[in-house]
């Protein structure tokens, strides 16, 4: 099972993320994103944001296949760590000025919304209400 090595190979491939050489991010980006998807529900969440803090600045890359696996990594973080995590992140970068930047982010939101779109309901900010409308959702404060 992953989740008992994923604390032994998540410094390898934290080394292997700041690498210069694009073959090994681009290997170890594909690696993040199976171990991702191999720890889903056993608790291992801390480890995969810290190895989401090195894939992310990976959106900056040139090439296509970099981009490809950071656009598998996001996705299998969207199912191990929750949409709403990935959602934190993607907010932050949808309308920045370069473009180089938003344009992964957005294959990513893209891929949020449609894997999973009702779940983000509860991660998008609150809006204050207005005379003439109401933004605020007071269904999502309600616990049992």
């Amino acid at each position: 099972m992953a989740k008992d090595y994923i604390y032994a190979v998540t410094p390898l491939l934290v080394d292997a993320m700041m690498e210069r050489d694009q073959v090994h991010r681009q290997i170890a980006i594909d690696a993040v994103a199976h171990l991702s998807l191999g720890v889903y529900g056993f608790g291992c969440e801390d480890a995969l944001l810290h190895l989401l803090n090195y894939v992310w600045p990976n959106m900056l890359e040139n090439s296509p296949h970099l981009i490809q696996r950071y656009i598998f990594a996001c996705e299998g973080m969207r199912v191990s760590l929750g949409p709403i995590k990935v959602l934190q992140y993607c907010l932050q970068a949808l309308w920045h000025p370069a473009r180089k930047v938003r344009e992964p982010v957005w294959k990513v939101y893209n891929n949020l919304i449609l894997g999973s779109q009702d779940a983000l309901v509860a991660g998008y900010p609150r809006i204050e209400d207005t005379d003439k409308h109401t933004f605020i959702r007071y269904e999502l404060d309600y616990t049992l």
